[in-house]
């Protein structure tokens, strides 16, 4: 059984706050059912967007990149795929060393 996405955020910002990495909800979706983007800000000008990817060869859930660079350009990605999906949710991470926690044990 799959969490929903309200759930999943709520748990995630739990897990960054613990270690002191700053998060926040920049875009609220669909309670239930909608997806997750997860925008990396390292506060340098540069930032990373990651999204879920499902395998349908293997049936694993994980993390891709969907764009990285300069922070405008990757917020201009995102601003399209809110455009696509208004069930979307954004989270906006900022950590200098670039620590987002996706690749835990959890977050798959």
């Amino acid at each position: 059984m799959r969490l929903t996405a309200e759930i999943w955020v709520s748990a995630y910002l739990t897990r960054l706050r613990l270690v002191e990495i700053p998060a926040f909800v920049v875009k609220r979706g669909d309670n239930t059912a909608g997806a997750v983007l997860v925008k990396l800000n390292t506060l340098d000008g540069q930032a990373c967007c990651f999204q879920r990817s499902f395998d349908l060869m293997t049936g694993d859930r994980k993390w891709i990149v969907l764009v990285e660079g300069v922070e405008a350009t990757v917020d201009q990605s995102i601003t399209k795929q809110c455009g696509f999906d208004p069930d979307l949710w954004v989270i906006e991470v900022e950590d200098k060393q670039g620590r987002h926690l996706l690749d835990q044990d959890g977050l798959e």
